[in-house]
């Protein structure tokens, strides 16, 4: 038999008191809180009492009837992440209510930052944009990912990887975060994961960084992890138990799909090298969760400006019509695609047969 005992090893990340504070009062460099250095220091106290022993979720309550074990104790973090997303569902199976599209915008680059400049990206998804909103019975959803590096307190925290211990140990939605009492607040992903539940139909567009997604794109593609085989009971697995956790995935785990059915589009634009590669990355994964490609037509990968200098990469945009109507399509495409799926008109071949790998 395998041993299910958590390998470990890794050095203890754990701060020294003098550490920790220096870390947490390196927040308030500004001269404005010079007069605040008291409250400060005693802010820093509770912070380091929080950190010192360890309070992740220090608001909790019983989980309840509906779960496994209704005395566990969860996050009301969690447990509020959690009725998000049932609302959501209830609104994506509503038949009376409007379709419902998401648009993801990948690039970080924006005005209101160091680059002084908007994103290419961004102005093919207002290009989509458009097709979705005057067409009638229908909603749009603009998540515009490069509010990571612009706005306050916005955060995508990295995946834990839970699911790489056992499927189990990853909840639905993640429960990694919020944790106090590593500062890691202001989680973006509770709002994002009802977005994506709610949707019919998805439309992804990011440019091409290093041969790869951009970074805010990468770090919502890792934490939507939990919604392709994650577990939607932590008491099942008394929170994060590793080895429990593990003995349930080798009892037999079903690995849910919760967002399986939905319809994608993906838009890569670059301007030198890559952009089929992500493309194509990109499409896997969409497959591989479960949802569906709406079309040839819904997928994208074009260069803009290719090898011209990155100064006049919008004026390329200005004049590059041809990729402007290719997006438009591509919208088109994707709404078609929503409404023949919602309306179990949209055949997938092979749909139904059974899989022989899970994972």
């Amino acid at each position: 038999m395998p041993s299910l005992a958590p390998r470990q090893g890794t050095p203890d990340p754990t701060l020294s008191e003098e550490e920790y504070r220096k870390r947490f009062l390196g927040q308030f460099e500004d001269p404005a809180f010079d007069d605040l250095r008291d409250e400060l220091d005693r802010i820093a106290a509770a912070a380091w009492d929080a950190y010192s022993h360890h309070r992740k979720s220090p608001r909790t309550r019983k989980a309840g009837p509906g779960f496994a074990d209704p005395d566990y104790v969860l996050s009301v973090d969690w447990l509020a992440a959690q009725e998000a997303i049932r609302e959501a569902e209830r609104r994506h199976e509503d038949p009376s209510g409007p379709l419902r599209i998401l648009i993801v915008s990948g690039a970080s680059r924006s005005e209101h930052t160091c680059p002084g400049e908007m994103s290419k990206t961004y102005r093919l998804s207002q290009v989509a944009r458009e097709v979705f909103a005057f067409t009638p019975g229908v909603e749009v959803e603009h998540l515009d990912l490069s509010r990571l590096s612009s706005e306050y307190g916005r955060h995508i925290h990295p995946c834990k990887t839970c699911f790489s211990t056992a499927a189990a140990l990853c909840h639905w939605p993640c429960s990694c975060y919020p944790n106090y009492s590593l500062g890691q607040t202001q989680d973006w992903m509770n709002e994002i994961y009802p977005k994506w539940v709610e949707a019919h139909g998805v439309m992804l567009l990011t440019p091409v960084n290093w041969y790869q997604v951009s970074s805010p794109m990468k770090l919502m593609m890792d934490r939507l992890v939990c919604a392709d085989g994650g577990n939607p009971d932590p008491t099942s697995t008394h929170g994060k138990d590793a080895e429990g956790a593990k003995a349930m995935e080798l009892e037999g785990w079903d690995y849910p799909r919760h967002l399986a059915g939905r319809v994608f589009s993906v838009i890569v634009h670059g301007d030198a090298e890559g952009a089929e590669g992500v493309r194509r990355s990109l499409a896997d994964w969409l497959r591989s969760m479960g949802l569906h490609p709406a079309g040839a037509a819904a997928e994208l990968d074009r260069y803009i400006g290719y090898w011209k200098p990155y100064a006049t990469s919008h004026d390329e945009l200005d004049h590059d019509h041809a990729v402007q109507d290719e997006v438009r399509n591509a919208a088109r495409t994707l709404l078609e695609a929503a409404r023949a799926q919602r309306a179990g008109g949209l055949i997938q071949a092979g749909e139904g047969l059974p899989e022989p790998r899970q994972k």
